[in-house]
């Protein structure tokens, strides 16, 4: 007895074909998405790199608004460090008579005195303020009488208004803030006061 072979319908065919296309697609999208899955914690990573640095400026008095203009600049400006307020702080700004100035205790902590005496004589209050915590983010006072420089301090004309770092001064603090340089760029027990009086960028704390 012979035996007919069997024969497959169009439609059976179809059907087929459709489940092996279904099943090649869904292979080439897990092995495509798989790279991009590993790659999520180095992303991740960067991202931790960040230095947040918490500052409380409740005792700034007049400043405290102006503070946090400050830091909102800074934000702008640099990438591997970020000012927010809040407690505990790792450094405070407080409001007095004398000349502002900052006391750094080691790379992002310290003491900030916003000191009337500059505002009295004309100084924009804003351009003080980045500038002291700029101290605070490693950055010396650099007297070049340049309006552009933001450490240049009160070595630029009273009438400068400029509140923003330059591009070395920004290119500077990253530097600082980046990874394996914090211990290296760290500034210990210094009292920055940027008056004519002052030996250097270092006068004894009042």
């Amino acid at each position: 007895m012979r035996m007919s072979p069997m024969r497959v319908s169009p439609m059976h065919t179809a059907r087929f074909l459709r489940a092996v296309s279904a099943l090649l697609l869904g292979l080439a999208v897990l092995f495509t998405a798989s790279p991009a899955g590993a790659a999520a914690p180095a992303g991740g990573s960067a991202a931790s790199a960040v230095r947040v640095l918490r500052y409380d400026a409740s005792r700034a008095a007049e400043f405290r608004a102006v503070m946090d203009q400050a830091a909102q600049v800074w934000n702008a400006d640099v990438a591997n460090v970020r000012l927010v307020a809040g407690t505990p702080a790792d450094f405070v700004v407080l409001a007095d008579n004398g000349w502002p100035r900052t006391s750094v205790t080691r790379l992002g902590r310290g003491t900030i005195w916003m000191g009337r005496e500059a505002t009295a004589e004309g100084y924009y209050p804003l351009r003080i303020a980045t500038h002291e915590i700029g101290h605070i983010l490693g950055l010396p006072d650099r007297r070049t009488g340049l309006c552009t420089d933001l450490m240049s301090g009160h070595s630029a004309p009273v009438s400068c208004t400029n509140a923003n770092p330059s591009a070395a001064e920004r290119r500077a603090v990253d530097a600082n803030f980046a990874g394996s340089a914090l211990a290296a760029g760290e500034r210990t027990g210094r009292l920055f006061v940027d008056r004519a009086d002052a030996a250097g960028d270092l006068v004894p704390a009042p």
